[in-house]
Order: C-alpha cells, then sequence, then structure tokens
C-alpha cells in the first residue's frame, strides 16, 4: 500500500457539520486570543471607535446607552468569530489547502477582507490610506493569531469528532 493510501485511511470522513462545529469551536477560542493581542498591541490608540461600536449604532439607529452599546458589541465581536470560524472549518473540511500555513493564510486574509475592504466600505472603519501604521499592523497581527489559533483548535477538535 503506498504512503498516501495508508495516511488517506487513517483521515476521519469528510463531514460539513463536524466540519462546521470544529470550526465553530476554533473561531471561539481564537475570538478569545484576538482580544488578548488587541489588548497587548491596540489597533486603535487615539480613541477611534471599534468597528462593532459603530455597526452597532447603525443598526440601532440611534446613540446607545454605553451598557446596551457593549452588549451589541461584544455580540457583534463573538459572532462574527464564531462565524468566520465555522465557515472556515466547513471550507477545510472541503478544501484542506485553506488551512496552508497553519491558518495564518486565513487570518491574512480576513483581514484584508474586512478591514481594508468591507469595513471601510460600509462606513464602519477608516479606508486603508487613512488608517494608521499601528492600527493597520495590530490588525494584521491580531487577525494572523486568530486564523493560527482556529486552525490549531478545528485541527485537534476534528481529530476528536472523527
Amino acid at each position: 500500500m503506498s504512503e498516501i493510501t495508508e495516511e488517506r485511511k487513517n483521515e476521519p470522513a469528510k463531514s460539513l457539520l463536524k466540519g462546521l462545529i470544529a470550526g465553530l469551536i476554533g473561531g471561539l477560542v481564537a475570538t478569545a486570543a484576538k482580544t488578548i493581542a488587541e489588548k497587548v498591541y491596540p489597533p486603535r490608540t487615539h480613541g477611534e471607535p471599534e468597528p462593532p461600536a459603530v455597526l452597532a449604532e447603525k443598526l440601532a439607529g440611534d446613540k446607545l446607552a454605553a451598557n446596551r452599546q457593549a452588549v451589541a458589541v461584544e455580540t457583534i465581536h463573538w459572532g462574527f468569530g464564531a462565524l468566520t470560524g465555522a465557515a472556515y472549518g466547513a471550507l477545510a473540511e472541503f478544501y484542506p489547502a485553506a488551512t496552508a500555513k497553519d491558518g495564518a493564510g486565513f487570518g491574512m486574509a480576513l483581514a484584508s477582507l474586512t478591514h481594508e475592504g468591507a469595513l471601510p466600505v460600509m462606513g464602519l472603519s477608516a479606508p486603508p490610506e487613512e488608517q494608521t501604521t499601528r492600527e493597520r499592523t495590530s490588525e494584521m497581527a491580531s487577525h494572523a493569531i486568530f486564523g493560527v489559533v482556529t486552525e490549531t483548535v478545528r485541527r485537534v477538535v476534528r481529530k476528536i469528532l472523527r
């Protein structure tokens, strides 16, 4: 039996549900890691609002009370982390090349799509050319951490879910 056939024999059967679950758990753990990384190396140091805070106010259509804004920001932050982790887990299940560089590529792509693309277009953050170097490097670093942690946890959970 060839090495490739033997290697595939030990792989779990592909499962969308298991991929989603493993990715979701990975995304939640990675959101915690990203939150810690941003406390150590914060992207916004001059009082700029976080994109989830801007989004919460846009969705509400008005300025939110501090306690409601805090809940909305955390809900958006953790919900986005869980959903992107689940999507990544599903993708990784059927397209293993997505896990290249132990998830760092995923994190960098996510940062590019959000902080350099969708968020500025939606008016939730400054365009990349107006962002400080500190903001861009912090976002890239924390998203790389997000990607690596998502992949590491996803891989472990997926093995458990065989």
